[in-house]
């Protein structure tokens, strides 16, 4: 003997004995026990299905009814604390005896959850009945390390004819209901019927009404397109013939847009001809005469300065003629100063016989000058009264009658009287 043992997923394996202070829970696998030392024993998992039935159970109405359900219960090997429980309670046990215990407890909670509840509950809400029985249930179970997979409320059944009554009533109902309903259904149906023929009729003249609008709104509509179908047949001929206008707009345009531009080539040519003139006549006639006008500027710039040198010179000699003229005028004055004052001086020694002297000096000449006028008289005309005298005389009179003044006017110039002076000389 190896004394290897091996067990399944659905099964766990108790060691207990030497080299263990508490047992040792394999759940699947395999493990090593020493025989006489260790003792091995082996604990169902698998699911137990359990059908339970409560007969004659009195609800809380004190009605009896009998209730049947099914559970399925197993020992949880995947809680550690549950399983151990497990152990402690089922271990040697064979699966009946623990069946058994499963059923009990699940029977006595579905008794006192019956005794708390109507039948009407029972009956009309199983879930919740199934709820409660499962909840007051496992608390108790997990304790034995059971858990309850599941539980369902399966038959519910009474001696005493009380569900059938809750039937008959609910038949009754559901009898009364059915007749109601199919007597309403024949009454709907005649209703239904008649709306249905009204409203067939009324469709029917509803489609007769509408194929009149239909045929109506079709002449309607016939006679709009047609006007819009000639509006639309003129306006395109408007719009050809305003597109022709426009087409020959256009073109008369882009020639005049064309005459425009050879215009402005042709400007642009004369331009450019005028240019060239301008620019041939600056190379023949402009820059030549501008050449010109500079030699003439220059030469006239150097006769002007030839000509300011050359004034400039003649000013020098003016002005050293003029300061020599003005050396023997200021001798001549000198000398004439000299000979006035001289003259002066005998003036004053001989006074009014030199005035005398100088008039006597100077009336030949005056006599001249009165005369002069008549030398240069190419014919005299003289007319006499027959009083006097007549021809040379008479000219000569008036001659000497023009003389005979000349003291008086002296006199009055200078306040000399010369026949006065004359007479006193002549005394002397």
């Amino acid at each position: 003997m190896s004394g290897f043992e091996v067990c399944g997923p659905n099964e766990a394996l108790v060691i207990s004995g030497c080299c263990y202070t508490k047992p040792y829970i394999l759940v699947g696998g395999r493990v090593f026990v020493w025989p006489c030392f260790q003792q091995c024993n082996r604990l169902s998992l698998n699911t137990i299905t359990l059908t339970i039935s409560s007969p004659k159970v009195y609800t809380r109405l004190g009605v009896s009814i009998s209730v049947t359900g099914v559970a399925q219960v197993k020992i949880q090997g995947s809680n550690r604390e549950m399983l151990e429980a497990a152990c402690q309670q089922f271990l040697g046990k064979s699966d009946m005896e623990i069946q058994h215990v499963a059923m009990e407890t699940l029977e006595g909670h579905q008794r006192a959850i019956m005794a708390h509840m109507t039948v009407e509950e029972i009956y009309q809400d199983r879930k919740k009945f199934s709820q409660q029985v499962y909840e007051v249930a496992s608390s108790d179970l997990v304790n034995m390390g059971i858990s309850v997979v599941s539980y369902v409320l399966k038959d519910i059944k009474d001696d005493e004819g009380y569900l059938k009554a809750l039937g008959m009533g609910r038949t009754a109902e559901v009898h009364r209901d059915a007749t109601m309903g199919e007597a309403e259904a024949r009454r709907d149906a005649g209703i239904k019927e008649s709306l249905a023929e009204q409203a067939h009729m009324q469709s029917k003249y509803f489609n007769d009404s509408e194929i009149a609008n239909a045929q109506r709104d079709f002449e309607v509509k016939k006679a709009l397109y047609d006007i819009e179908v000639n509006m639309k047949k003129a306006q395109a001929e408007m719009a050809y013939e305003l597109q022709a206008a426009k087409t020959k707009q256009r073109i008369k345009e882009e020639e005049m847009q064309i005459q425009v531009i050879e215009r402005s080539q042709q400007i642009a040519l004369q331009e450019q001809e005028i240019l060239r003139k301008e620019r041939e006549l600056e190379a023949r006639v402009q820059r030549p005469a501008e050449a010109e006008k500079y030699r003439l500027e220059r030469l006239a710039e150097a006769n002007r300065n030839r000509v300011v040198l050359e004034a400039e010179a003649e000013a020098e000699a003016i002005k050293v003629k003029g300061d020599a003229l003005a050396f023997a005028i200021e001798a001549k004055a000198k000398a004439e100063a000299e000979q006035m004052a001289k003259k002066a001086d005998a003036w004053k020694e001989y006074k009014d016989a030199a005035m005398v002297e100088m008039v006597l000096d100077v009336l030949p000449k005056v006599v001249a000058e009165v005369a002069a006028p008549l030398s240069q008289t190419k014919r005299i005309v003289m007319v006499s009264s027959g009083n006097g005298e007549v021809g040379a005389a008479k000219l000569t009179g008036e001659v000497m009658s023009i003389v005979n003044q000349l003291p008086k006017v002296i006199e009055t110039m200078t306040g000399v009287n010369i026949s006065k002076v004359i007479q006193t000389t002549h005394q002397r």
